[in-house]
């Protein structure tokens, strides 16, 4: 029986639809080639110049599609010259974290053999792990709502024991997934700063206590400084990172500088029961309509989506899919023939898409 299944299209701001476009085009390929599942799409309004046009950043009805939907599938999204009145800037992406609790960001960073990098690489080693993030808490907690005076201004960092819980069970199970495919050793780091901040030991403590219940992994801790350190002079030896909010979100980047920047950044914001799946880069709006925007991000974050969803639905059609699309995206990154600017090459949005579909078809 073929698994129907409907996905929320945001098409987002800036270069957002230029790359939203043709990576739909291969997810209806990839769909209409299975028997095993069947993907539509509903698209959703949202973002900084929807909000520009009509005031408001994310509709109602477009948080509708999103909560009835089995995935989100969301572009670049706000604009530098579009803020609240406050100054904010137009953010959809984090109100769908909180209002969904989406609390796993999950970022992936990869460099297989053959793909540049702005390290020098050892012979026989590759970049494969992942950064687990949490979203909707930690020092974003009062995003927006900070206490300011004329002369302090004061934000406040949120660690529950409910959303942590949740944090390290889902990292674990991660971890797990990768050393039973043999992509990871079965490591978890937790990163904090424990040794001056109380609520990071708590956050430490919750951790331990979940590790213990997963004798077969291994779990071990790195404060957020050393583990930057670590990113740069020894990151093939990271399997699974776990960390709070800001830290993540600065890591995620450095993690993005790694394998040569943001244009190969995918990401995934899941909770219990509702996932987004977006690339990591901003809306670009500087060289929106030019036909050059790099659409490798939004692709694997497309990639990362089938195989959370064949996990999911215990799907193999969906999770094989997904990890074909990954390894197309790897092959023509790896091959460096047919790379957007931003990568050092020439080729542009469209060039770029058409050269994964084509790796598609020998994978």
């Amino acid at each position: 029986m073929t698994l129907n299944l409907n996905i929320a299209v945001f098409g987002g701001d800036g270069i957002g639809p230029e790359i939203t476009d043709p990576t739909l085009k291969i997810l209806q390929s990839l769909s209409s080639a299975s028997d095993e599942y069947a993907l539509s799409f509903g698209v959703a309004p949202a973002g900084a110049a929807h909000y520009a046009s009509t005031g408001e950043a994310l509709p109602p009805s477009s948080m509708e599609i999103a909560r009835n939907a089995d995935a989100i599938l969301l572009s670049a999204m706000g604009l530098p010259d579009v803020r609240y009145a406050d100054g904010t800037e137009i953010s959809p992406q984090i109100d769908l974290r909180k209002a969904l609790t989406l609390f796993a960001g999950v970022r992936p960073v990869t460099v297989r053999a053959g793909q540049e990098s702005p390290l020098k690489i050892p012979a026989g080693k590759e970049i494969d792990f992942v950064l687990i993030r949490e979203s909707t808490e930690g020092l974003f907690h009062t995003q927006g709502c900070g206490e300011l005076t004329k002369d302090e201004a004061r934000e406040t960092l949120l660690i529950t024991r409910e959303i942590s819980e949740k944090l390290f069970r889902f990292t674990f199970e991660l971890a797990a997934n990768r050393k039973k495919s043999k992509r990871g050793p079965g490591q978890v780091t937790c990163v904090d700063k424990a040794n001056v901040f109380r609520a990071f030991a708590f956050f430490r403590e919750i951790f331990d206590a979940e590790a213990k219940k997963h004798p077969d992994l291994t779990a071990d801790h790195a404060y957020v400084d050393a583990a930057a350190l670590l990113m740069v002079q020894k990151p093939w030896e990271f399997d699974v990172l776990v960390t709070e909010n800001m830290f993540g979100d600065i890591l995620s980047d450095l993690g993005a500088g790694l394998m040569g920047g943001l244009g190969l950044a995918p990401s995934a914001d899941i909770g219990l029961e509702h996932a987004v799946f977006q690339p990591c880069h901003g809306s670009a709006p500087d060289i929106a309509g030019q036909g050059i925007a790099n659409p490798f991000a939004m692709i694997l974050s497309a990639a990362m989506m089938l195989d959370w969803l064949g996990i999911k639905h215990g799907n193999d059609a969906l999770a094989a899919d997904g990890a074909r699309l990954r390894h197309a995206v790897e092959t023509v990154v790896s091959e460096g023939r047919v790379l957007t600017q931003d990568l050092g090459g020439r080729a542009g949005t469209a060039q770029a898409a058409e050269a994964v579909a084509k790796a598609l078809e020998t994978l």
